[in-house]
Formats: structure tokens, C-alpha cells, sequence
């Protein structure tokens, strides 16, 4: 065996920009679907499922998208399909798992360390099953320390995206939070790849099967792309989704009753409400007129 060398931007800085504007697409709208679920409770679960799929996919596509640039020298890639697809399925199951938990159990406290702890977990593995499905005449071998430190990366991205899309504070908020999600899995998978060393085999080995870059490209990118597409149509026509107002019902408007609002009182202070009201007496009544 021979050291091989590895190159991970083979075209430059149009494979990291492109990769970290899908996970920031990824990011925006899983992150506007959740906030919409905590908004809004009407099919919670279905929007949350949006959620997770979009992150999911757009983390899912970020990798793949980054590693049409990853080359060794003297060794061609191959992909294994079907290790190449779960490692979406786990991104999705994963994830969805963490973002479950804050849209229930809202995006403060124990729930928040439990999903954000799940879903960095999820984008990590996603990474390194996607990292298992290519083959090629060698084998790769990690830094551990390094590999720790790309793992707190994902969960530490994934806890703050959780929490920012808890807060509920409009579209800039989320857009925010969805570009820092988006340079936070970039960092994760780069340095991910940092900890990877290429060890190659001696000359006259057994030919590599699976798939090549090229015929796995085109079918791995549509089917994500085109969710995110379609789930950001679904996010454009939704008005709550772009206006984030908790409140989306119209107050009732009687005639005669005037507007105003309920002011609660403490304890102690008197409902008047449920004071009696002691009506005069008529003049002709009085003692005076007895």
C-alpha cells in the first residue's frame, strides 16, 4: 500500500459555493416549515415531515454536490447505489426524529438538546455513510479527533438552528439562521474531510465495481433538487409561512360592543365583571316622598 493524493476542489470554489447554497436552501425551508408548525398547530405533523425532508435533502445534496470536486490521483471513484440512497434515508429519518421532538416540545430546554443533539447526529452520519458508499482501489482512514470535532460541529449547528427557529421572529430571522445552518454543515463536511487520509493499493488489484460519478450525478441531484423547488412553492403560498404572526384569525367585529383589550387582573383586585350593580332608587320611592 501507497499513500494516494487526494484533491478536494477539483473545480475550484464553484463546487463549495454551489454545496453551501444548497444547504442553506435546504436549511431556509425546513427551517420556515418548522417555525410554521409552532405558529400555527393546524396539521402540525405534516409540515414538520416537510421540515425534515427538506433539511434532509438539501444537507443530503450539499455533500454530493461537494464531492463531484473530491478526486484521488491514479484512482477513479466508483459510488455503491444503494449505500449512496440510505445515507438520504438517514439524513431524512434522523432528522425528522429532532425536529419532531422541538415541534412538540418547543425549541427551549431538555427538547432542545434531545433534537438538536439527534439531528447533528443525523447530518454527520448522513456524511460518513455517504463517504462508506465510495469505492475505489485503496481504503480511507480518519483522524479521530478530527472526526469528533466535525460531529460537536453538527451538533452544535443543528441545536442553534433549532433554537432560532423557535423564536419565531419573521422571514429575515429565518433566512439568518438558514445561512449560518448552511456555512455550519459546509464546515462540518470539509472538515470531515480533513480528517480523511487515502491509502492505496499496489498496482495489478482487482477493477473497482459500482457506479461512476457521472451516471449516479443527474438522477441523485434531480430527485432533491426538485423536492426543495417544489416545497419552496409550498412555502411562497402560505401567507403565515412569510408573515409568521401567531394570531391569524380575524377578531370579531360586533356592532355596539367596542374594541379593547382584556386586561387580566392579579389576585386580590376585584373582577368587576362580577361586581353587583346597585341601581338607584326611583325619586318617587324615597323616604321623602313616602
Amino acid at each position: 500500500m501507497h499513500d494516494g493524493t487526494v484533491d478536494g476542489f477539483s473545480y475550484g470554489l464553484v463546487t463549495p459555493l454551489v454545496a453551501y447554497l444548497m444547504a442553506c436552501l435546504g436549511g431556509a425551508l425546513g427551517l420556515r416549515c418548522t417555525t410554521r408548525a409552532l405558529v400555527a398547530r393546524s396539521w402540525r405533523p405534516g409540515w414538520l415531515a416537510l421540515a425534515s425532508a427538506a433539511i434532509g435533502s438539501g444537507i443530503w445534496t450539499m455533500h454530493f454536490v461537494a464531492m463531484t470536486g473530491f478526486s484521488v490521483e491514479g484512482a477513479p471513484i466508483h459510488y455503491d447505489r444503494p449505500t449512496t440512497y440510505a445515507s438520504l434515508v438517514v439524513a431524512i429519518v434522523m432528522v425528522g426524529v429532532g425536529i419532531f421532538i422541538v415541534g412538540y416540545k418547543g425549541a427551549n430546554g431538555s427538547a432542545l438538546f434531545t433534537g438538536g443533539t439527534i439531528t447533528g447526529l443525523g447530518v454527520a452520519s448522513m456524511h460518513y455513510l455517504g463517504m462508506a458508499g465510495m469505492q475505489f482501489d485503496g481504503v480511507f482512514e480518519y483522524n479521530v479527533l478530527t472526526v469528533s470535532a466535525s460531529v460537536v460541529i453538527a451538533v452544535v449547528a443543528a441545536t442553534a438552528a433549532l433554537w432560532a427557529a423557535g423564536q419565531v421572529r419573521g422571514l429575515l430571522w429565518s433566512v439568518g439562521a438558514s445561512l449560518v445552518m448552511g456555512l455550519a454543515v459546509s464546515g462540518m463536511h470539509y472538515m470531515g474531510m480533513a480528517a480523511l487520509s487515502v491509502h492505496l493499493h499496489d498496482a495489478g488489484g482487482d477493477p473497482v465495481a459500482g457506479e461512476a460519478p457521472a451516471a449516479l450525478l443527474a438522477p441523485m441531484l434531480i430527485g432533491p433538487l426538485a423536492f426543495l423547488l417544489l416545497a419552496g412553492v409550498v412555502v411562497m403560498f402560505d401567507p403565515l409561512m412569510v408573515m409568521s404572526r401567531a394570531d391569524w384569525t380575524p377578531v370579531e367585529r360586533k356592532p355596539g360592543v367596542p374594541a379593547r383589550e382584556l386586561v387580566p387582573y392579579s389576585a386580590g383586585r376585584p373582577d368587576p365583571a362580577r361586581i353587583p350593580v346597585r341601581r338607584a332608587a326611583h325619586p318617587s320611592r324615597t323616604p321623602q316622598n313616602r
